[in-house]
């Protein structure tokens, strides 16, 4: 067990009276606390230990709390009136259905013979003329990858950097912008704008898995993320086409996953701003030397480091 799981094992055993019984489901509000709840202490539990493994999360995702809150997200959202590939939408779904539809999920997540469908492979007009390719799951799946995103989400979002902005609760492109102006119109003298070319494409399953790996012991959750990063696509022509690498878009889960996977870089501009340029007496040696100064601004693939050549907000302190 992972440091600090016996905590989380004990805390987690003092609710099962409440969690993952066969107790009538709850009602959407009541759900909502609770799940709430979980991921208040998740949050806490994983600022406190930056080491720890969380090995008792599967119950988690099968609570019938996660499971409710999962559906009401999913069908809620404008998406749920697209159907992957089993052609079912939310509307298929009377409100009468919704407990055994989730009933029936949560029966297969706990016996283990729960496996996603491929995703429908669909396109998007972008700017330019040209089109994004989306990857739209089943609505089950989409549910089942909501239950995991409401159990992941706490706890990777302690590990994020400020430098992220992309698909992150609380955050959005405005809040990235308005950074990148804030500093720009004070010292920073340059934007740089990078775009990683089909980011979700070329993610490398087996790299993604082991930063998963570095937050979450638990083999079941592990697997049902491999589950979802493997399911195959089913192209705009009929063919089936084995998922190797990359998350689709348009999975509930993957730009979380992408988050994961893209943190390395910014772990990476953190490492040279805390070596390099932290605090003010090296970024003013730099200057000196004729060298820049710069911080990156990341929302989802797309990056804007700062380079300045003057003066910065930390300088003026000084």
């Amino acid at each position: 067990m992972g440091k600090g799981g016996s905590k989380a094992s004990s805390t987690v055993g003092k609710r099962r009276s409440s969690l993952n019984n066969d107790a009538p489901w709850p009602m959407p509000l009541a759900a909502e606390a609770r799940v709430l709840d979980h991921q208040r202490k998740l949050h806490r539990w994983a600022r406190a230990e930056p080491a720890r493994r969380f090995d008792d999360l599967f119950n988690l995702i099968c609570d019938q709390a996660t499971l409710m809150v999962a559906w009401e997200r999913v069908s809620n959202n404008r998406g749920a009136r697209t159907a992957g590939v089993d052609a079912m939408t939310r509307y298929a779904i009377k409100d009468d259905d919704v407990v055994p539809f989730l009933q029936e999920l949560r029966s297969k997540l706990k016996d283990g013979s729960f496996a996603p469908l491929p995703v429908r492979q669909t396109t998007i007009p972008k700017k330019g003329g040209k089109r994004r390719t989306l990857g739209i799951p089943t609505l089950t799946d989409r549910v089942a990858q909501m239950a995991l995103k409401l159990v992941l989400e706490p706890i990777f979002e302690v590990d994020f950097y400020p430098s992220s902005y992309g698909y992150r609760p609380g955050r959005r492109a405005q809040d990235a912008i308005a950074e990148i102006h804030q500093l720009a119109s004070r010292s920073y003298e340059w934007v740089i704008e990078g775009d990683i070319k089909a980011c979700f494409d070329n993610v490398d399953h087996r790299i993604l898995m082991g930063l998963v790996a570095e937050r979450v012991g638990d083999r079941k959750v592990l697997h049902l993320v491999r589950s979802f990063l493997r399911a195959g696509v089913i192209e705009q022509h009929g063919g089936f086409a084995a998922s190797l690498t990359g998350t689709p878009q348009g999975g509930v889960a993957s730009p979380l996953l992408a988050n994961v996977y893209l943190s390395v870089l910014d772990r990476h501009f953190a490492a040279i701003w805390d070596k390099d340029m932290s605090p003010p007496w090296r970024r003013q040696h730099r200057r000196r030397k004729g060298l820049l100064n710069y911080r990156l601004v990341r929302y989802a693939d797309d990056s804007a480091p700062r380079a300045q050549g003057g003066i910065d907000v930390e300088d003026r302190a000084v």
